[in-house]
């Protein structure tokens, strides 16, 4: 039985998750499989994968042919580094210990690069964040000082609406005392 590590496809329509399995090849892709490893989640940023390392490792090693996808998913998450070295053990090359080192080290490295793109992406957002901010503070600063001339030309305005009448009452008071 030929076996593939391969994607299914859930979810609806636009918003598609991807369970990762290991499944006969001649199996249709969301049909019957042997056993789920894993998740891929495009839809997150950056997307989620979920893998039971332990699993993939083992299938892979047994000859289980993944998909493209889901070859450069297992890439990503080192599983094809840890079966080369662990090739490179039974050769004689290095030992056991050498190859978790070498692991650790790839995995430290590739960890310190994603953390590197969050915090670029966070920042960006908090500083898109202020940017937008004080645009919205120089608007409301503009439409005050707009609508504090206007009160002002109103209340000038009224003023000498209030004084016309006030002259124009006076001459009348004093024919009224004559």
């Amino acid at each position: 039985m030929a076996t593939k590590i391969r994607l299914q496809r859930h979810g609806r329509k636009n918003y598609a998750f991807y369970p990762i399995v290991i499944a006969d090849s001649r199996a249709p892709r969301d049909g019957r499989f042997i056993e789920r490893i894993g998740s891929y989640n495009p839809n997150t940023n950056p997307a989620t994968v979920t893998l039971n390392f332990e699993r993939a490792l083992y299938w892979v090693n047994v000859g289980a042919q993944p998909t493209d996808t889901v070859r450069t998913i297992l890439s990503n998450e080192g599983v094809l580094l840890m079966k080369h070295l662990q090739g490179g053990v039974k050769k004689g090359a290095f030992d056991e210990a050498e190859a978790q080192r070498r692991f650790d080290a790839w995995k430290a490295q590739k960890q310190q690069a994603t953390d590197k793109i969050i915090a670029s992406m966070t920042d960006k957002k908090e500083s898109d964040a202020k940017a937008r901010f004080e645009a919205e503070q120089a608007k409301n600063k503009a439409k005050a000082e707009a609508v504090a001339k206007k009160k002002a030309e109103l209340a000038a305005a009224a003023a000498e609406a209030e004084a016309a009448a006030n002259a124009e009452e006076a001459p009348a008071e004093e024919a009224a005392a004559e």
